[in-house]
């Protein structure tokens, strides 16, 4: 854990604000890659996990944005109501689940509102490195646009382009900026779930294979569990069987029992609880794996995947 001081917070749009954080001693912050996040953790005992957006090379702070979202588990609430310049917190190291691929011939990124977190840092890495790449930013409005002013000041800024709601002759046109991928062309998104499928299936019906694509979800849609039943899991190593009643998830019951599982945003949207399955079939309900890497039925999230069989046995 990294204590750090809230250095300052910005209004960077309409309902975003971004938070500069410092290490509390101040040492410089653990290196970073475009794509990554860190743990926040928020008053009252919340965890949330925040892309980095700042410049991948910084090691004197970490830049958050955080969209106050109705919508929203408490974290950003807790960000945008309780959170100012001056307050300490602790965070976790960087991570990352949604890196660049190396390598790659061209990248298309695409960001649709807070989404532009990481895309921006995407964008100053691959302009570091002399990539070739495009980013669409996608939003209602340029009100609720985060960092426009970053991104016109930056000497990449002929590479983006801005498609606003409010101005229809901005639409993105994804036929023909999805047209004849190349097989070392790579895409990354982020944003809404209804934004992020739209680019994806899109990519697919332009000939993407899955290899090429990735994408970050901030959150996971509502499940209906009203139909959950009664499951087993067997560890591996010791053989012991725990039985997974419908109102818990398989992190819970392994927990209680003194089998600790790493997790972190506990919706199957992080990927740093996934487990192998050696024998039994889930039933996927993650953001993180791909559709193949679901059909192989050899992983899953126990945060809030369960099982189509009766027994799963994990390598635990």
């Amino acid at each position: 854990m990294i204590e750090v001081v809230v250095t300052a917070r910005t209004r960077e749009a309409e309902g975003i604000c971004s938070y500069e954080l410092s290490c509390a001693q101040g040492k410089p912050l653990p290196a970073f890659s475009a794509g990554a996040h860190i743990d926040v953790h928020l008053p009252g005992g919340l965890v949330r996990q925040y892309s980095l957006c700042n410049h991948p090379q910084e090691r004197h702070r970490y830049l958050i944005g955080v969209l106050n979202d109705a919508a929203s588990r408490g974290g950003s609430r807790c960000l945008h109501e309780q959170v100012e310049a001056g307050q300490r917190l602790l965070i976790s190291e960087p991570r990352n689940l949604f890196a660049l691929a190396p390598g790659a011939r061209r990248s298309l990124l695409f960001a649709g509102g807070i989404g532009i977190t990481p895309i921006l840092c995407m964008a100053e890495q691959l302009w570091l490195q002399g990539d070739h790449f495009e980013l669409h930013y996608c939003a209602r409005s340029s009100e609720r646009a985060a960092f426009l002013e970053r991104l016109a000041a930056t000497p990449f800024a002929g590479r983006v382009h801005l498609h606003f709601d409010a101005i229809p002759q901005t639409r993105l046109d994804l036929a023909q900026v999805l047209a004849v991928p190349g097989v070392e062309d790579h895409l990354y998104v982020c944003g809404p779930s209804g934004f992020m499928q739209h680019v994806l299936d899109s990519a697919r019906s332009h000939g993407w294979e899955d290899a090429q694509l990735h994408r970050e979800y901030f959150a996971a849609a509502p499940v209906d569990t009203a139909d959950d039943g009664v499951f087993s899991v067997r560890l591996g190593s010791t053989g012991q069987v725990f039985e997974i009643p419908a109102d818990k998830t398989v992190v819970q019951v392994l927990e209680s029992h003194g089998v600790p599982i790493a997790v972190s945003c506990e919706q199957g949207v992080c990927g740093t609880c996934l487990t192998r399955v050696l024998e039994g079939v889930p039933e996927h309900r993650d953001l993180y794996l791909t559709e193949d890497e679901q059909a192989a039925n050899d992983q899953f999230t126990p945060c809030c995947s369960r099982a189509r069989t009766p027994m799963l046995v994990l390598d635990l």
